[in-house]
């Protein structure tokens, strides 16, 4: 075996001290928060900020840092990974007073896993550039449940060297990672446009559940031919048993974000002139949801909407 460098990096090397990293960790909601727990479980020194502090203390508890903004998040951090509700939140913490941005040091990272425009990812990558900086997106796809078994899949993109720094990081996520290439905002296309295809099967199982509903079948019995049938993906069975049983409330994802995740896709299709009619009609069916004050339902309340307009009562 080849030995190279000095002796205190041999010695971090056989201790496992070398792929310790310094990690912030921005934004500890229904998300963010078991995904920084995966980090601190696979050994990371971690530094974490959220808007309300107290979401920290689990993590605290675990012996992470909790910081009093974006940019103590940043400080000293090798990587700092955001993981918030939307375009403004994102901009707020990064571009804020206080905000990620000007923590950053040069050279250290940004992953955005959050759902973003693609407009806003080619802002970030563009503004960390210019700030000698580096930027990821890698936004996730799975509920909280995934993100606390690191069962989560991992879309990233940006330059291959960074993408290789942060591997490790990324697989401490969950079951896998696809890398998309070097331009960041790739990942933030694939991301919508798989939250695309989630609306969208919520969509139609939500008219299946209503129409045998109404035809005197019982939910559960259809529950069972989609499982038998149709059945091969945690996510499209997941959301079928949700729909089955009324299960709105909790919500894994709230409807208003499923809402802004569809305009977001709308706004990437116009760009790119590609007609996505299905996706306008799935905009209003939650933007309708929304309207009747189910904004934090979940997402998959689409059956509840469905249902409500064919004349079925609420657990009837």
């Amino acid at each position: 075996m080849r030995w190279w460098g000095s002796r205190e990096r041999i010695i971090r090397a056989v201790s496992g001290e070398e792929t310790r990293m310094k990690v912030g960790f921005i934004g500890l909601g229904n998300m963010g928060l078991p995904m920084a727990a995966s980090l601190a479980a696979a050994g990371h020194e971690l530094t974490v900020w959220n808007r309300t502090e107290s979401k920290a203390a689990p993590l605290k508890e675990k012996g992470a840092r909790v910081a009093r903004s974006p940019a103590e998040a940043a400080r000293g951090a090798e990587v700092v990974f955001s993981m918030l509700a939307d375009d403004a939140a994102v901009t707020s913490a990064v571009f804020g007073q206080d905000g990620l941005l000007a923590g950053l040091a040069p050279g250290a990272v940004h992953v955005s896993s959050s759902t973003l425009s693609v407009a806003l990812s080619e802002r970030l990558a563009e503004a960390h550039a210019s700030a000698g900086q580096r930027y990821l997106s890698a936004p996730v796809f799975g509920r909280p449940a995934a993100a606390a078994s690191k069962q989560l899949w991992v879309v990233a993109a940006g330059p291959k060297q960074d993408v290789d720094r942060c591997r490790p990081l990324l697989e401490a996520l969950g079951r896998g990672l696809t890398v998309l290439g070097d331009s960041a905002p790739a990942a933030n296309v694939v991301k919508l446009s798989g939250n695309f295809l989630i609306a969208s099967m919520m969509e139609a199982l939500a008219e299946s559940f209503a129409l045998t509903r109404k035809s005197g079948i019982e939910p559960k019995v259809f529950l069972e031919v989609f499982q038998s049938v149709f059945a091969r993906s945690p996510i499209f069975e997941g959301y079928a048993q949700l729909i089955a049983e009324e299960k709105y409330s909790p919500a894994g994802f709230k409807m208003r974000l499923g809402l802004k995740d569809v305009e977001l896709v709308l706004g990437a299709a116009r760009t790119a002139e590609v007609p996505m009619p299905l996706a306008s009609l799935v905009k209003d069916q939650f933007l309708g949801g929304v309207a009747q004050g189910h904004g934090d339902w979940d997402w998959s309340a689409l059956g509840a909407l469905v249902a409500e307009r064919a004349g079925l009562k609420q657990g009837g």
